[in-house]
C-alpha cells in the first residue's frame, strides 16, 4: 500500500485531501504542525479538529512542535521585514521553510515515508522532455495558491501530491460533505494566521514594534503630517493617511534611513521595471536570455506581459509591457507561461 503523510491544519481543504487519499487506497498518517500559541487556523482548535478527522478517517495523527522554527523563520522575519521598510510575504516562506521541507523531513526520517500531501490548490506533473517537475496553476483559478508556492525545490515538488488541483472549491465543499467530514461547513480562513490570532497585523506588529513618529512627505520632502511608524503603511496605500489634499495621494515608498512616509499621486507610484532577488526557477532551467512572460507582483493582481531579464547572483529584472502601480518591496514577483509557473522571487528595494 502507498503512503502518504497529509498536512492537516484543521480546515476543509486539508481534511478533503486526507479523505480522497485514504478513499483512494493510500496509507494515510495526518500531521499537525504546532506553529503557534493563540487561535490561528494552524493551532488550537485546528489541531483538535485535525485529529477529529483523523479519528474518522481511522488513520494515525501525529503533532509536531516547530514553534521555534516558526518564530525565527516566519515572526522574526516580518518583524525585521517591515521595520525596514517593506511589506514581508510570509506565506512562501512559511511554505518552503516551515511546512513543505520540515513535513517531508520528518515523513522520510520519522516515518519512512516519502510523499506528503497537503490541501493547497495547485498542481505537479513531471515534464520527461527537461527532466523537470513542473507547477502548474490549480482549475479554480480563484483559489489558485501556486503564487505561494514558487519557492519549492524540484525535490519538494517531487514529494508533494495536491489532491485539489483539479477541484474547485465547491467540488471541495460538496466532497467533505459526501465523506460526512466535521469541518465540511467550516468557516474559511480568510488572512494570515498571523492576523487571525492577532486581529490585525497592526496589532501583531505593535507587539514587536515600538510606535515611532516621523513625517509623512510629498516627493519634494515637503511636511504633509505626522505617521507613528513607517511599519503601519504599505506602499500603494490610499486610506488611513490621516492627511487632507485636493487629490487622492497614495504611499509610493517607505524611508526607513530616515524613518518618512512619502506620498505621491498615482502617477509617482508607478514603474516601469523592478529587480527581483532570491530568484527561484521552477518549471524551467535558469535561462541565459531574455524571456517573455506573464507576471503577477501581487498575489491578488492580474498577470500582465513581461521580460524577464536573468542576471548574476540569483536575480532578474523585469521589464513591464506597462508600467505597474504599487510595485512593493519584500511581496513576490513570480512569472507564467500560461498556467505553468516558470519562477519567482522577492521584489527589491528600488534604488
Amino acid at each position: 500500500m502507498k503512503k502518504v503523510v497529509v498536512g492537516l491544519s484543521g480546515g476543509v481543504d486539508s481534511s478533503v485531501a486526507a479523505a480522497m487519499l485514504h478513499n483512494q487506497g493510500y496509507d494515510v498518517i495526518g500531521l499537525t504542525l504546532w506553529l503557534m500559541k493563540g487561535k490561528g487556523q494552524c493551532c488550537s482548535e485546528g489541531m483538535i479538529d485535525a485529529a477529529d478527522i483523523c479519528q474518522q478517517l481511522g488513520v494515525p495523527h501525529e503533532v509536531v512542535d516547530i514553534r521555534d522554527v516558526f518564530q525565527r523563520s516566519i515572526v522574526d522575519f516580518l518583524v525585521t521585514g517591515y521595520s525596514a521598510g517593506i511589506t514581508p510575504l510570509p506565506c512562501s516562506q512559511c511554505n518552503k521553510t516551515v511546512k513543505f521541507s520540515p513535513m517531508v523531513e520528518y515523513a522520510r526520517e520519522k516515518l519512512e515515508c516519502d510523499r506528503i500531501a497537503t490541501g493547497h490548490y495547485a498542481k505537479i506533473r513531471y515534464d520527461d522532455a527537461t527532466n523537470r517537475y513542473q507547477l502548474l496553476r490549480a482549475v479554480d483559478r480563484n483559489k489558485d495558491q501556486s503564487y505561494f508556492l514558487y519557492d519549492l525545490s524540484q525535490d519538494l515538488l517531487g514529494s508533494v501530491i495536491f489532491p485539489l488541483g483539479d477541484l474547485n472549491k465547491t467540488d471541495t465543499r460538496r466532497i467533505a460533505t459526501e465523506y460526512n467530514l466535521k469541518t465540511a461547513d467550516k468557516p474559511e480562513s480568510q488572512d494570515l494566521c498571523l492576523v487571525e490570532s492577532n486581529g490585525s497585523m497592526r496589532a501583531f506588529l505593535d507587539k514587536y514594534l515600538a510606535p515611532k513618529s516621523g513625517d509623512i512627505v510629498d516627493t519634494t520632502g515637503k511636511i504633509l503630517g505626522q505617521h507613528d511608524g513607517i511599519h503601519h503603511y504599505t506602499i500603494g496605500q490610499r486610506k488611513g493617511l490621516g492627511i487632507a489634499a485636493a487629490e487622492p495621494l497614495y504611499v509610493i515608498s517607505l524611508d526607513a534611513v530616515n524613518n518618512r512616509v512619502v506620498v505621491g499621486d498615482r502617477t509617482k507610484g508607478t514603474q516601469s521595471e523592478c529587480t527581483v532577488n532570491q530568484v527561484n526557477w521552477v518549471s524551467i532551467a535558469e535561462p541565459v536570455t531574455p524571456i517573455r512572460a506573464e507576471v503577477q507582483i501581487r498575489y491578488r493582481s492580474q498577470p500582465v506581459p513581461v521580460t524577464v531579464i536573468p542576471l548574476a547572483d540569483s536575480r532578474t529584472r523585469l521589464v513591464f509591457d506597462e508600467a505597474q502601480f504599487s510595485i512593493t518591496p519584500g511581496q513576490a514577483a513570480v512569472w507564467y507561461d500560461e498556467d505553468k509557473v516558470l519562477g519567482g522571487g522577492i521584489i527589491e528595494q528600488f534604488r
